[in-house]
């Protein structure tokens, strides 16, 4: 996918691009309110942006939960580009970074229906799955090491 550029950014530096694509994806869409979608915690986060053919596509955040831990979250890609694997490379590159960073361990509260794209990445179901804005979901996780999965050309 020689269209796609997936940079880290800061949340003020790029609120109008990711509040966008959340709000299409999350509010819009899957009717998630405000108020959840939009939890206080962008400030203290790590966050990413895809852009496919020069356009805003994607975004996900990492916030760190502890020394070793980070959890990965607001993974969000807009219709238009969906199937595109758009979402895998925004999860490889939080993975990269989590891991240059030397965090040991990634975890994400899934959506169900995005869960393969966690498994296929090394992440592990853990526990029942829950409601989280009305939504089924999974907490997954990931041990991490410098053997996180690229494809091939990818750089960290």
């Amino acid at each position: 996918m020689c269209d796609l550029n997936i940079v880290v950014v800061s949340y003020s530096q790029a609120l109008r691009e990711i509040q966008k694509i959340r709000r299409t994806v999350f509010q819009e869409e899957q009717g998630v309110a405000p108020e959840l979608e939009f939890d206080g915690q962008d400030d203290i986060a790590e966050h990413f942006l895809a852009y496919w053919q020069g356009q805003a596509v994607g975004t996900a955040r990492m916030r760190q939960l502890d020394e070793s831990t980070v959890k990965i979250e607001r993974l969000a890609v807009l219709k238009s580009a969906r199937g595109q694997g758009i979402g895998r490379k925004l999860m490889e590159k939080v993975l990269d970074r989590a891991i240059s960073q030397n965090y040991s361990k990634a975890v994400a509260n899934a959506q169900e229906y995005v869960k393969s794209l966690y498994e296929k990445l090394g992440f592990e179901p853990v526990g029942e799955r829950f409601e989280e804005a009305g939504i089924p979901h999974r907490k997954m996780v990931k041990q991490l090491s410098d053997s996180t999965p690229r494809s091939s050309g990818e750089q960290p």
